[in-house]
């Protein structure tokens, strides 16, 4: 009633297009204090949680049921180390979630049926920077070991969680991964200006390392052929194996002309960047260079999103977004009622930064692919469309 709500704002975007920094700014605890008060400690917190009175999971809240209303109390207090020990009661990683979930947590929240919601995201992320920055959070090894040997395939979120649990029990964790790098998705599906990896992530990786989890990089799972680890011997050698592997497969379209040259899948494209990025700063030219170039992103979810902000950062001449659906509205439909996560508008930092260059949203909704063209030199050079726009 006393305070609106005001979000955490990004870098200025054409200052942040010119690198691959993280675009947060620093956090104010003054504006952090005031956002932690608007939260109402409702009697049914339908922010912290999926499961509704008669046991069906609901479009809603927090997956991993975050005790919300808890540490915005704490942070409201100025009660900041109590704050990060309830909010690691549930959440493994919260310098990961703060930065890149979508936050179904403030669709669900109580005082959003009639204001704006409370900046729950950012408050999440504030209180475990803040750990880091204080020194709360240090390597915390089991004080027993129970001698029972888990392996784990896939290093990306589902992987590294279940070695942070498990080895708080005690279990003698190895983590396998194929990249040359540890944290799958984590690590290369994400570009680095949402998810800084040098220190964000490496930060993580130490701490678990410290605390007895052991890492195993370009470790391909498979039959022992072609220097990949055969799965029979982890089986063998071990008392639990987890397959934590993500849906590396891409969705790719069957079109006329896809097999022209300059089309690639997001992931490509992503993954090659960051790892340029991270080996070299991008001067080793392994990526994928769209600098000068005109790009078209086909997909409107948070994937095209880092891809238009990765295209804006190479300084790519012109940027279209293709959506599918039509647009949004800016307030929820009826068949969309609270506390659903809210199917509204939204404009995301690729989209900002792409307005703020060229002067106009990328999006183009209700569109359809439907053939590539050739330049006359075996490149892609246009497509053709359908607008699907449903009156």
């Amino acid at each position: 009633m006393e305070f609106e709500r005001n979000a955490a704002p990004y870098r200025p975007s054409l200052e942040r297009i010119a690198d691959f920094r993280e675009i947060y700014t620093p956090h104010d605890e003054a504006r952090l204090t005031a956002q932690s008060a608007r939260c109402m400690d409702c009697g049914i917190p339908f922010c912290q949680s999926q499961t509704l009175p008669d046991n069906r999971i609901s479009k809603a809240g927090c997956p991993i049921h975050n005790l919300i209303p808890e540490w915005n109390d704490l942070v409201y207090r100025d009660q900041w180390r109590d704050a990060l020990d309830r909010l690691h009661a549930t959440n493994n990683f919260p310098e990961f979630t703060g930065r890149v979930c979508p936050a179904p947590c403030e669709g669900s929240c109580v005082l959003g049926i009639t204001d704006p919601p409370v900046t729950i995201k950012n408050i999440e992320m504030a209180i475990v920077d803040k750990g880091f920055e204080n020194g709360w959070i240090q390597p915390n090894p089991p004080s027993r070991r129970t001698n029972k040997i888990v392996a784990i395939v896939g290093s990306g979120p589902a992987g590294l969680a279940a070695a942070d649990q498990l080895n708080r029990q005690g279990h003698s964790v190895t983590v396998y991964e194929r990249a040359d790098r540890i944290g799958g998705l984590l690590m290369y599906g994400i570009p680095n200006m949402k998810l800084d990896k040098e220190h964000i992530i490496q930060r993580r990786l130490a701490l678990m390392e410290e605390e007895g989890v052991v890492f195993k990089p370009d470790s391909d799972i498979g039959d022992g052929m072609n220097g990949t680890v055969d799965i029979r011997n982890l089986v063998e050698e071990s008392d639990v194996l987890l397959l934590t592997t993500g849906a590396t497969t891409p969705n790719d379209l069957n079109l006329p002309g896809r097999e022209l040259d300059g089309i690639h899948f997001a992931m490509e494209y992503l993954t090659a960047n960051t790892k340029s990025l991270l080996d070299s700063n991008l001067e080793d030219g392994n990526y994928i260079d769209v600098s000068g170039e005109r790009v078209l992103v086909i997909g409107g979810g948070d994937t095209g999103t880092d891809c238009l902000g990765t295209a804006m950062r190479h300084g790519c001449a012109e940027l279209v977004n293709f959506e599918l659906f039509p647009s949004h509205p800016e307030e929820r439909r009826p068949t969309n009622p609270w506390p659903e996560y809210p199917l509204i508008f939204r404009v995301d930092y690729g989209h900002e930064e792409a307005t703020a260059k060229f002067g106009e949203d990328p999006r183009i909704f209700g569109i359809s692919t439907t053939e590539f063209m050739d330049n006359g030199n075996g490149r892609v050079g246009g497509v053709k469309t359908l607008d699907i726009t449903m009156e």
